[in-house]
């Protein structure tokens, strides 16, 4: 099954759905012209309407789609006439299109770029960041390598520096100790906000990277290239990795304090470094004012951390979700 594809398990569904309906008292009352309005709006998607329709346009991070993806299928079978179609162009050709006004919702595994900022003030879209995972940026090589387990990050660097393309071709470039076998790296695009967040951390300047590799926006595509390969290494989200454990070692990374895992707790208790950071969504202003947006960011809110769990996302802190929820409530009531 892949990313694009998963849903959430039918125990979480149901402990989700029922969670809404106590949230929403179990009863409806009918309006005047004679459609259902629930009991407690505000818990029915926040619009006092039980049944919404329209379609909320998301695009952006193929490492967070997933998530949204997860909270579009279960918000759809509270809402069936709502459709939310997630793309996965990347978080910089997300950016793209969410500045020029053509969707609603920005995924990204990177904080908005400035220059990104500025093409949405041209016009004239306002948004706000929200927090909705954390994630372990995660290095991985073949099942058939048994010779690297742990890597510092000044050899991830001789790897993947400007000035190692073209000159380091084999494993035993990058350290003496490693044998001759064939590098090929594999890794995301330049409009990958896991590309930039890594080539920054990594390489010490965004976006700087040897061009000798094997790119793409599809962490699918990287995962058959790196388990195919003896002397393969790719990264991308951890929840990627979770999803191919059985096709894939993942590397523990050594950045000065010893070789630490990527997990759940070492991404959330900052000791995966420098591979840990947050996902994030981007709502616009306007979209958000829409009673069926409104209802879905109230549900993604709502549910997070039950989606993230199932979805195989690492999840937020209780004052992570706290503040997700305010940033959405003052979102709603921005002028």
């Amino acid at each position: 099954m892949t990313s694009g594809q998963r849903r959430l398990s039918a125990v979480a569904t149901a402990a989700l759905v029922v969670s809404l309906a106590a949230a929403c008292g179990g009863d409806a009352k009918p309006s005047s012209d004679g459609s259902t309005t629930a009991a407690n709006p505000s818990a029915a998607g926040g619009e006092g309407s039980a049944q919404l329709s329209g379609e909320i346009k998301i695009d952006g991070s193929s490492t967070v789609a997933p998530l949204t993806q997860a909270a579009s299928e279960l918000f759809s079978e509270e809402q069936p006439q709502v459709k939310v179609p997630v793309g996965t162009s990347g978080t910089g050709g997300g950016f793209e299109r969410f500045c020029a006004g053509e969707t609603d919702i920005s995924n990204a595994s990177r904080a908005i770029k400035d220059e990104e900022k500025a093409a949405c003030d041209a016009k004239g879209i306002k948004f706000t960041e929200l927090t909705v995972a954390v994630d372990a940026l995660t290095v991985v090589v073949s099942k058939e390598n048994d010779w690297a387990t742990c890597l510092t990050t000044d050899q991830l660097k001789k790897m993947w520096e400007p000035a190692a393309e073209g000159k380091v071709k084999t494993w035993k470039d990058v350290d003496a100790k490693f044998p001759a076998e064939e590098l090929k790296l594999y890794g995301p695009g330049t409009d990958s906000g896991t590309f930039d967040y890594f080539t920054d951390e990594i390489n010490g300047e965004e976006g700087a990277s040897r061009k000798d590799y094997s790119p793409s926006e599809n962490d699918n595509d990287i995962v058959t290239g790196v388990a195919g390969a003896k002397g393969g290494l790719g990264y991308f989200g951890f929840t990627y990795f979770e999803e191919n454990a059985a096709k894939l070692k993942a590397l523990e990374i050594d950045s000065g304090e010893g070789c630490v895992a990527p997990s759940v707790e070492s991404a959330q208790g900052g000791k995966y470094t420098p591979l840990a950071r947050s996902l994030f969504i981007y709502p616009s202003t306007t979209a958000a004012k829409r009673p069926e947006v409104a209802a879905f960011l109230d549900f993604y809110a709502g549910n997070i951390n039950a989606i993230a769990k199932d979805a195989k996302f690492i999840p937020l802190n209780s004052e992570q979700e706290a503040k997700l929820k305010a940033d959405i409530t003052s979102l709603k009531s921005a002028g």
